[in-house]
């Protein structure tokens, strides 16, 4: 950024500027903003964050006050998004079972008794479908 928050230069000048440098900035509509740290988690709700796209690179930055909790309180866990991933005994994964489904263009059952033939390998149960 510019020193002195670009010495008093409107916003239209700035967008131009950082335009002409590559530089592209988008705000971005975000309900929930989440970082985990192996020791908390911090929870920024209704925060404004902004997108800023240079030289091939995305930074993201966020305005708000977070709020402290430990890791998995509250909201979903990893554990839970696993399990809520997988449907049945089987193994497969609801969404392999829909990837593969749609690249074969086959029905999700069997998609997934190609998965389970083929013990999850998606290229292989695309292959032996098609």
């Amino acid at each position: 950024m510019l020193p002195g928050g670009g010495g008093g230069m409107n916003d239209r000048k700035m967008q131009q500027m950082m335009k002409q440098m590559g530089i592209d900035m988008q705000e971005l509509d975000a309900q929930e903003v989440i970082i985990r740290t192996p020791d908390e988690e911090l929870v920024f709700t209704d925060a404004d964050v902004q997108r800023m796209d240079a030289q091939g690179q995305q930074t993201y930055t966020i305005v708000g006050e977070p709020e402290s909790r430990a890791p998995g309180e509250g909201g979903a866990s990893e554990a839970d998004d696993a399990a809520a991933e997988s449907s049945d005994d089987s193994g497969v994964e609801d969404g392999d079972v829909e990837i593969v489904a749609q690249r074969a263009g086959a029905s999700e059952d069997e998609a997934r008794e190609a998965l389970e033939a083929t013990d999850g390998d998606l290229a292989a149960a695309i292959a032996r479908l098609k």
